[in-house]
């Protein structure tokens, strides 16, 4: 009897340190997702302050030539400090998830979207291999070219065995890591543009910037993206 009591007792506290274990799984789940109250909730924070600022937004500062889409990252603590939010988003950076918040359109009309970090980390990893190989060559790796001054990578130069995508935060398509020739790295988002031109309703023309479409109809900032426009109704890489 008391053998039995003593195992009933190991077993009762083996579940609780695995219920204790599986929770925490279970929370980094919801912090892979976006989640649209949270962004309503920041949106209305960020114009609450906006409007007690005379116009300033709770931004970051970053560097001028900082890429459009990751310009604007917006400050948290700014935000608790005002007692704008209570607490940080579970899916933040900040707070242990997988996406920054950001800011489009800050000048005109402030919009909060979500940057995937999966996406910062993918080509983090690539830019570690880039930088060795450039330690011992000239130039980068480069592979066919897709576009003026713009190519594949030469995945095997890098040790890779496949081609460099990343999952597209929109469509879960593979998405094409290229390069310019400087070496730096972008992602090639025209299968996604397709598929917005065709889906959303637009009046984009031949030398507008679309990377708009995406950012505006989604959650989603399409970080890491140089410009596209429009030719003949497709997606192309916009000339400088």
């Amino acid at each position: 009897m008391k053998y039995t009591y003593i195992r009933y007792c190991t077993l009762f506290v083996m579940l609780l340190l695995l219920s204790g274990c599986l929770y925490p799984n279970g929370e980094l789940s919801k912090n892979q997702v976006p989640n649209e109250t949270q962004l309503e909730t920041v949106q209305n924070a960020v114009t609450q302050y906006q409007e007690s600022s005379n116009g300033l937004l709770p931004i970051k500062t970053k560097d001028n030539d900082t890429p459009i889409f990751e310009k604007y990252l917006i400050d948290f603590t700014a935000l608790k400090e005002r007692n704008l939010i209570t607490e940080i988003p579970g899916n933040a950076y900040e707070n242990g998830g997988v996406y920054q918040y950001t800011l489009i359109n800050p000048e005109e009309n402030p919009e909060v979207k979500l940057i995937d970090l999966r996406i910062t980390e993918e080509i983090r990893r690539i830019n570690v291999k880039l930088d060795q190989y450039r330690n011992k060559h000239i130039y980068p790796p480069f592979g066919e070219e897709i576009a003026n001054g713009l190519f594949h990578i030469d995945h095997e130069a890098l040790g890779f065995d496949d081609p460099l995508y990343i999952k597209s935060p929109y469509s879960a398509e593979n998405l094409p890591i290229i390069m310019d020739t400087n070496g730096t790295l972008y992602v090639d988002y025209r299968i996604d543009l397709n598929n917005a031109l065709d889906e959303y309703e637009h009046n984009y023309s031949e030398g507008d910037d679309i990377r708009y479409l995406l950012a505006e109809n989604t959650p989603f900032a399409p970080a890491y993206s140089l410009p596209y426009t429009l030719q003949d109704g497709e997606p192309i890489f916009m000339k400088e």
